[in-house]
Formats: C-alpha cells, sequence, structure tokens
C-alpha cells in the first residue's frame, strides 16, 4: 500500500515535469516565430521609421546632426 501511494506520487511529478517542458517548448517556438518576423520585416519597419523622421525634419531631437 505505502509503495501504490510513493509510485502515484512519482506519477504526479512526471507529469508535473513534462508540463513544464511542455510550456518551455512553446516559449522557444514562438521566440523563434518573433525572431523570425522581426527579421523578415526589419528593413520595412526600419524604413517606415526613417521616412517619419524625415517627415519630421529630423526634429524629433536627441540623435541628429548638430
Amino acid at each position: 500500500m505505502v509503495r501504490a501511494f510513493f509510485a502515484r506520487e512519482d506519477g504526479r511529478r512526471a507529469e508535473a515535469g513534462q508540463g513544464l517542458v511542455e510550456y518551455a517548448l512553446i516559449l522557444v517556438l514562438i521566440s523563434v516565430v518573433v525572431i523570425g518576423i522581426l527579421t523578415a520585416l526589419g528593413q520595412r519597419i526600419e524604413g517606415v521609421f526613417q521616412s517619419i523622421y524625415d517627415g519630421l525634419g529630423g526634429a524629433a531631437g536627441g540623435g541628429g546632426q548638430p
């Protein structure tokens, strides 16, 4: 009876560990997708911000030339 109790307890721990691994894999997959999207659209996004900056005449301040 005691062995049966501990056997069930070990099974629960294994299931909890398995769930943690599944969440980690999902997080890795989401990270890879986000990095891929940012890599693919990076130049386009940079162009949008550059056109906004140019439209403002470079008056955004900060890192502009004196």
